[in-house]
Order: C-alpha cells, then structure tokens, then sequence
C-alpha cells in the first residue's frame, strides 16, 4: 500500500489532523525563510558598518558614521550606534555638557538594544510553539487512528488489513506528518536563538566601545584642565618666594 492509498482509508477526523499539521508546516516554512532573510540582512549590512565604526574609533568623523548608519539601517549594530549618537549629539547641540549626557547616551543605547533584539525575536515564538506542540498533535492523531481501527475490528468481528487499514492510515501519516513538521522548526529555532545571542554581544560591544569613544576626550580634556590649574597654582605660590631671595 503506497502513501495515497493510505490517505485513501484515512477517516475524516484523521484527515483534519493531517490538514492542520500540513498548514502547520507551512507556516513553519514561511516562518523558517523570513527569519534566514532577515538575519542574513543584518549580519551582511553590519558587516558593511563596521568598517565606518572602526574608523570613527580612530578619530574619524561622527558625520560619517552618521551617514553610514543610514545607509545600513538594517544593521544592528548601526542601530545601537546611532542611537548613541543622536541622542549624544542632542545633548550637545542643547548646549548641556556633553560630558554629563552619559546616563542619557547609555540609556539610549539600552532601549536602542532591546528595541532591536524584539524586532529580531518576532516569530521565534511561532517556531517555538510549533516545535513543541506538533508531535503531540501527531500523537493524538496516531491515538485517535489506532482506536478507529480496533473499533472497526470490534465492528466486523475480524481483523484484516481491509478492516484496519484506515486506522492505521490515520496513524502512521499522523506520526510522520508530526515528526515532519517539529524536526525543521526546533533545528531552526535553536539556530535562530544563537544568532540573536551573537548579535546580542555584537551590540554590547560596540555600545561600549562607542561610550569609550565619546566619553574618553571630555575627561581628558578635564583632566588636562586639572593639571593647568595645579600648574598655575604652583607656579603662582613659588614666584613670591623667588622673589624674596
């Protein structure tokens, strides 16, 4: 008996199972294709970024970078970047220090993450679900098909392949049909939520790395200041006392 002429004897209860795990796999698909895309699209535009990031690093200019980040907007690390330096800027151009925007830049870049990784997770949920209920879908779709035949054994008195042979149908399409469908979605999920832990480090890392970048100048420039007034005083305090001798 080959598949068709299973899904022949499969009863209607057995054939609704099997349409709904058929759509299942559908939108597992679907959901399987949009999510490679899209963490294909991310990780290549961030590529591309990364380079314009080291640059402003090393003392490159912030319009730039700027520039860059609207060129990769799916990159999501350009996202986090940008965050930072908008609001960094908007500080600035407020005429606040920029010195004291820490709080307000790191919070940016805190929302700009967690914003980004909820756009990342969308539809991983699905898969999730998907991978952990649909077996059990297969099975009561097997339970259901194992009752069906013994209930036409009970029927007909008899026990022959004719007689059974719906019931059992209904449970080995079920069973694979379950399996089928579980295997794809809970491989790509598990790839799925390894991406987003990789990009959930990339964007740490480069939210510090910017905060370094931003915040090292102004406490430097502040420190320099210290030492001129130290200077100052030092060489105020011992100018009387050249004077004297």
């Amino acid at each position: 008996m080959n598949f068709t002429e299973l899904l022949g004897h499969v009863g209607i209860f057995g054939g609704a199972v099997i349409v709904s795990l058929a759509l299942l796999s559908v939108f597992s698909v679907a959901m399987i294709i949009d999510k490679h895309r899209r963490f294909s699209s991310t990780t290549r535009e961030s590529e591309k970024f990364k380079p314009e990031f080291k640059k402003f690093l090393h003392g490159g200019d912030v319009q730039n970078l700027l520039e860059a980040a609207r060129q990769h907007q799916n990159s999501h690390v350009a996202q986090v970047v940008s965050a930072g330096i908008i609001e960094y800027d908007g500080v600035a151009q407020s005429g606040g220090d920029a010195s004291a925007s820490f709080d307000l830049v790191t919070s940016a870049i805190r929302d700009s993450i967690s914003e980004t990784l909820i756009n990342l997770k969308k539809g991983l949920g699905f898969l999730a679900t998907i991978g952990s209920t649909v077996p059990f879908v297969g099975l009561f779709g097997t339970v259901v098909g194992i009752i069906n035949a013994f209930r036409s054994i009970a029927a007909t008195g008899s026990g022959g392949m004719s007689v059974v042979s719906g019931g059992i149908a209904e449970a080995l399409v079920s069973t694979a049909l379950g399996i089928f469908v579980a295997i794809p979605a809970v491989v790509a999920f598990n790839h799925f939520t390894g991406k987003l832990e990789t990009f959930h480090v990339e964007m740490n890392r480069a939210s510090s790395q910017l905060i370094n970048r931003l915040f090292k100048i102004p406490e430097l420039k502040g420190l320099d200041a210290e030492m001129d007034e130290v200077k100052a005083a030092k060489a105020k305090k011992e100018g009387p006392a050249y004077a004297t001798r």
